[in-house]
């Protein structure tokens, strides 16, 4: 259920401007939106402190057992920054050794001050590289020494006067120190590398101790932007947001014992209201998805949150199809809830919903592994089957969406024009029975399509909008055609799940072969194929399910309800290490 919002204004003494925020950061119900841009030196600074203890944090090695040092935080983290600094020292250091060592490498090892000892006596050594094909030749009066050929280059070395003309071919500078002073010190900055690997360790137990500090600046930052992107004239300061319906009392106590003024409104349509949504303990596991995939329901738009949830967890069994695979996500799934110890996670809650539906799915087809063994439904076992029950699971979904949109419509007429969609989609339905699986189609259907078409052309625009939103009426006939397709569409699961068993099983094929008897090395190399045929097959069902799946309920479903996805995230002004209660 998306929770109805109230507009909240908040006017104080601009010299109470600070402990107002304060309090209203204790209380963590309200969704700033700044009156004016938060910005300025301070708000700036705290942004680089909040940086400065974040780049800490990530550093630093997860080492859950680990001791803390039993330094002070801010020492620790000075620490950590002089093992960052000393890092990136190290890491450019070694890149321009090796990008050094690379160059010079094919000429071999050799004692450049030596060489340049030379040019002391009115001699000069230089370098030079030609093409593989291409023999150097040494000029007048000096002597050319080949070192190296590969398949990029011929590389070679001219001693003679300096005023010699120069070969044929590409100059190489002449490097400071030679290979093996080189090679010493790459190892020497290797070394220096894992001795600031091992500093950092030993900060690890320190994790919790900079995650504080990182919270604090965090929190700082907070304040100082709320406070910079308030509104101010003369003597008073005022701010704006949004809060829960069913904490807008909790505000106007909190006003009334701190002396603020405050007005709680409805929200107008148009305004920016973020959205916050409170669902029951069986539909919450289904927000994992949602913020995976980044979507959130605009305030004034409908919370599909369970819908969302039955069919997903359909399309996700269909999808996958195995019960084996179902049986191998179970048991991962336990045993993340145990790594984590029992705590409440929606992710690891729709994964144990999504492996026990696709073991009942694979059980129903009696697919274990990509091996049919004792289907309870064996008509699921024919692929028409399964393609007509896609359309209907199709059918049914989008004919919720309609009566959805016609229960939100009751007073107005376009309510008709919804049930003239209902009408239609199920004449597509039997449409795409009928083309795809050459079934015949009722002659009752053909009246329903007239009688959905009549409805929708009268009732689906407002007379009062006919002049602006005309056009919706030249798009009918390319709508209809979209509803067909959107029908279509489903039969994606039929696909995608044939396309899933049909990979175990050739998997299956190239492992056991023919059946004969099994040694142990071609035991060890079938177990080996079945090991990663059986993995990538999982991978891929996994994306299979997040394209497809997803899709079905975001795009299909969702725009035939015409839901946008719009929603702004309700963030309360609230202290960085608590946690909302609404968050799961």
């Amino acid at each position: 259920m998306i929770v109805p919002m109230k507009r909240v204004t908040v006017l104080c003494l601009d010299s109470a401007r600070e402990a107002t925020l304060e309090h209203l950061r204790e209380l963590g119900v309200l969704h700033l939106e700044h009156v004016r841009p938060p910005e300025n030196d301070s708000v700036e600074a705290a942004r680089k402190d909040l940086a400065y203890y974040r780049r800490a944090l990530e550093v630093l090695p997860e080492r859950s057992a680990a001791a803390p040092s039993g330094r002070p935080p801010l020492e620790i983290v000075r620490a950590i920054w002089d093992c960052i600094h000393e890092r990136q020292n190290l890491m450019e250091r070694l890149e321009t050794l090796r990008h050094e060592r690379q160059r010079i490498a094919p000429f071999g090892d050799f004692d450049p001050a030596a060489a340049r000892a030379l040019a002391g006596k009115g001699l000069s050594v230089r370098l030079y590289q030609v093409e593989p094909k291409q023999e150097p030749v040494a000029p007048p009066g000096t002597v050319l020494r080949v070192l190296g050929r590969t398949r990029e280059a011929t590389y070679f070395a001219v001693i003679g006067p300096a005023d010699a003309p120069a070969p044929a071919g590409a100059e190489v500078r002449l490097p400071e120190i030679g290979l093996g002073e080189m090679d010493r010190r790459i190892a020497e900055a290797e070394s220096a590398l894992e001795r600031n690997r091992l500093a950092l360790e030993v900060f690890a137990g320190d994790r919790a101790a900079v995650a504080a500090q990182a919270a604090e600046a965090e929190d700082r930052m907070a304040l100082l932007q709320a406070a910079a992107g308030m509104g101010s004239a003369q003597r008073v300061a005022w701010l704006q947001g949004y809060c829960p319906e069913d904490s807008a009392d909790c505000i106007r106590q909190s006003a009334a014992q701190g002396g603020w003024g405050v007005l709680i409104e409805t929200p107008k349509d148009g305004e920016p209201v973020p959205t916050l949504i409170r669902n029951p303990r069986w539909v919450r596991p289904i927000q994992a998805i949602f913020r995976l995939v980044g979507i959130l329901p605009g305030y004034r738009e409908i919370d599909i949150s369970a819908v969302f949830l039955l069919f997903f967890s359909l399309f996700f069994a269909m999808l996958v199809g195995d019960a084996g695979y179902g049986v191998l996500f179970l048991g991962l799934t336990v045993w993340a809830r145990k790594r984590r110890g029992g705590r409440p996670n929606p992710a690891i809650a729709l994964m144990l919903i999504m492996s026990v539906c696709t073991i009942v799915w694979g059980m129903l087809t009696g697919t274990w592994f990509g091996l049919t063994w004792r289907p309870l439904v064996p008509s699921l076992t024919r692929n028409e089957t399964v393609m007509g029950l896609c359309f209907l699971i199709g059918a049914v979904q989008l004919s919720i969406a309609h009566v959805w949109n016609m229960a939100r419509q009751r007073r107005s007429p376009q309510a008709f024009a919804q049930l003239g969609w209902l009408a239609i989609t199920w004449v597509m339905y039997f449409a795409a029975n009928a083309m795809v699986l050459n079934r015949p189609f009722p002659r009752f259907m053909l009246g329903a399509l007239a009688g959905g078409v009549l409805l929708i052309v009268l009732f689906m625009t407002p007379v009062k909008q006919l002049k602006t939103e005309w056009f919706n009426h030249v798009m009918l006939p390319l709508n209809l055609v979209s509803s067909f397709v959107d029908i279509v569409s489903y039969i994606r699961l039929f696909a995608v799940g044939t396309a899933t068993v049909s990979v175990a099983q050739a998997f299956n094929n190239i492992a056991l072969g023919s059946g004969g008897p099994i040694g142990l090395g071609r035991g060890v190399a079938a177990a080996l194929i079945l090991f990663v045929g059986h993995a990538l097959n999982l991978v891929l069902a996994g994306m299979g399910v997040i394209v497809h799946g997803v899709r079905l309920n975001t795009l299909e479903f969702s725009g035939h309800l015409g839901m946008q996805w719009t929603g702004l995230p309700y963030r309360p002004f609230a202290r960085a290490a608590g946690a909302s209660e609404d968050k799961i």
